[in-house]
């Protein structure tokens, strides 16, 4: 992407748009940084192959349909003969989340997010996967909160959790899983602004941390995963423990944003919703777990420990630093806590 002098300046518009939503005083104002926001993700997504023309044609879609329904919301809520009630309040309020919903991917509004995602490169899916979803869920948390918000946390925790299991593609399953977490986040935003912020940037670590991996041995199956390009047990490991922390795993670091919107839910005395969620995420750790249990479990030939694995090369560094702060910053984190 990088190499590229267009797609390096629509990915600075991409930004740009994304900045004027979540720093806009006005509707208007949010609505005009989600089209540019959307207009400048169009470009980044063409690779000049047909399943990335079709996954932008979709994203372009739908996007601009929930631009138009979020667009309609804004002007009834405009207009100045529009009587202002509480009924008409919480049905422009409806709309507004929905069209924002939709945006965002979460459930029952998700049905574009993973075919989308199956026809991008690992880095756009990783922008749509984390940038894309900032500016919706920063429009989302000004709207009052109701129970509308909670039926869309049970639907994406329970459709992000069941609709990975039967998929072999490694990014419809981080798709299914970013839907997942998705409901995690609304979940958070009951909260505050500063807890969902806290959960999303967590996952944007933790989803990069693993398609750093994915992106650099070119890996898009679950078939692929033992292979030649992934022939070692160093490596294999580094991919088993930024999985189980993805999972939300306790000694892992991914546990730790999890663990505080459970500590929400329990003092809010939602103990119904915390039980959906919490074994809806050991479904979602299933089909984690799923990904590591051939490369590990099959008998082929592989690399002994001993045989060094291109120690000095760059991209291998990264990967062990990046793990290295998925897999021990939590229990680093409760040592400095302890000793403060």
């Amino acid at each position: 992407m990088f190499n590229n002098s267009a797609k390096i300046m629509f990915f600075f518009i991409l930004m740009m748009g994304t900045m004027i939503t979540i720093s806009s005083n006005s509707w208007l104002g949010a609505w005009m940084g989600l089209e540019i926001n959307l207009l400048s993700f169009i470009p980044l997504m063409s690779d000049n192959n047909l399943m990335s023309t079709e996954a932008s044609l979709k994203y372009f879609l739908t996007q601009a349909l929930a631009s138009a329904v979020l667009l309609f919301a804004i002007i009834m809520m405009y207009l100045n003969n529009f009587p202002i009630t509480e009924n008409n309040s919480i049905f422009n309020n409806l709309i507004i989340s929905s069209s924002l919903l939709l945006k965002s991917g979460a459930a029952p509004f998700h049905f574009w997010f993973p075919n989308v995602m199956e026809g991008l490169s690992w880095m756009n899916a990783l922008i749509l996967m984390t940038w894309q979803k900032i500016a919706p869920l920063m429009l989302i948390s000004y709207i009052s909160q109701n129970n509308f918000i909670i039926l869309i946390i049970i639907t994406s925790t329970v459709t992000g959790s069941l609709g990975g299991l039967n998929q072999t593609s490694l990014r419809k399953l981080m798709a299914f899983s970013s839907i997942n977490h998705l409901g995690w986040m609304l979940t958070a935003m009951q909260a505050s602004e500063s807890m969902w912020f806290t959960y999303f940037c967590f996952y944007s670590f933790l989803s990069f941390s693993l398609i750093f991996i994915f992106n650099n041995f070119k890996m898009f199956h679950i078939n692929q995963l033992f292979n030649s390009f992934f022939h070692s047990k160093t490596l294999k490991f580094i991919l088993f423990l930024n999985l189980l922390s993805l999972g939300g795993l306790p000694p892992f670091i991914g546990f730790l944003p999890k663990w505080l919107v459970i500590q929400l839910l329990v003092t809010n005395s939602q103990y119904f919703l915390m039980s959906i969620m919490t074994v809806m995420t050991l479904i979602t750790l299933f089909f984690y777990l799923r990904l590591c249990f051939a490369a590990f479990m099959l008998n082929y030939f592989e690399n002994n420990w001993t045989i060094n694995v291109q120690i000095n090369n760059f991209s291998f560094k990264c990967m062990l630093f990046l793990s290295f702060i998925s897999t021990f910053s939590l229990i680093l984190i409760s040592l400095i806590y302890a000793y403060l």
